[in-house]
């Protein structure tokens, strides 16, 4: 089972913030803190329910040592930033390049095959995954969407329930163009 860690988190940034609270009718500070809350809990949302990373950030998986090619499971991935070997204690070191290989697809999967891994039972692969940089480059249908469910948030916070783990209809419609199913 691979086991996923982010490492630098995604910070929704001043512009979403904005953009939010016009969205919600927000003209003060008072609630700044709760709305980038519920931005980040968006952002989250956006990549279960899509299965990409909108913004980018610094993730690690740690993978059972294999021969054979394994599909690292968040996308789209960016950048390979290391690899590191984990041995049965769980001290950790550096695996050199020629010890691995790292495949990038066009379609932002990634694939991780361990050539030598010395006594490691474990491999830490630590990358970057996205499909923006920055606020303003997200799509703006994915964009809006994160913004629709954390006004949602915002707005059923006093004990309104809505559907359980679902975004609601609109942005579930808003993100449904970029979603990527798995199959097991």
């Amino acid at each position: 089972m691979t086991h996923r860690t982010i490492i630098t988190p995604a910070p929704p940034g001043p512009v979403a913030l904005a953009e939010t609270k016009d969205w919600l009718g927000l003209a003060t500070t008072g609630e700044d803190a709760l709305v980038e809350r519920l931005l980040a809990s968006a952002i989250e949302a956006c990549e279960g329910f899509t299965g990409q990373m909108p913004l980018v950030q610094a993730c690690e998986e740690v993978l059972p040592v294999s021969g054979g090619f394994r599909t690292l499971a968040t996308c789209p991935v960016t950048a390979l930033l290391g690899v590191e070997a984990i041995a049965a204690d769980g001290t950790r070191s550096p695996l050199a390049p020629d010890d691995y290989a790292f495949e990038l697809g066009t379609d932002g999967s990634a694939r991780f095959r361990t050539i030598r891994p010395g006594s490691a039972s474990r491999v830490a692969v630590r990358f970057t995954a996205d499909m923006a940089l920055d606020w303003a480059g997200l799509p703006s249908a994915i964009r809006h969407g994160i913004e629709r469910l954390a006004a949602h948030g915002y707005r059923t916070r006093a004990g309104e329930e809505s559907e359980a783990n679902l975004p609601p209809t609109a942005v579930a419609a808003l993100w449904r163009p970029w979603r990527r199913m798995r199959v097991a």
